[in-house]
């Protein structure tokens, strides 16, 4: 009983920490996105 709660936690722990992990990635690539767009725009006028 012991074991599968341990099992159960860790499983809980890895899961939550790979959703932090991709939402992280994704606020990266967006605000890599805005940076080129922003420096588009400036060399486009």
């Amino acid at each position: 009983m012991t074991r599968l709660i341990a099992l159960i936690l860790l499983g809980s722990t890895v899961l939550l920490t790979a959703c932090n992990t991709v939402a992280g990635a994704g606020q990266d690539i967006s605000k890599g996105g805005h940076a080129i767009t922003d420096s588009a725009e400036k060399h486009s006028d």
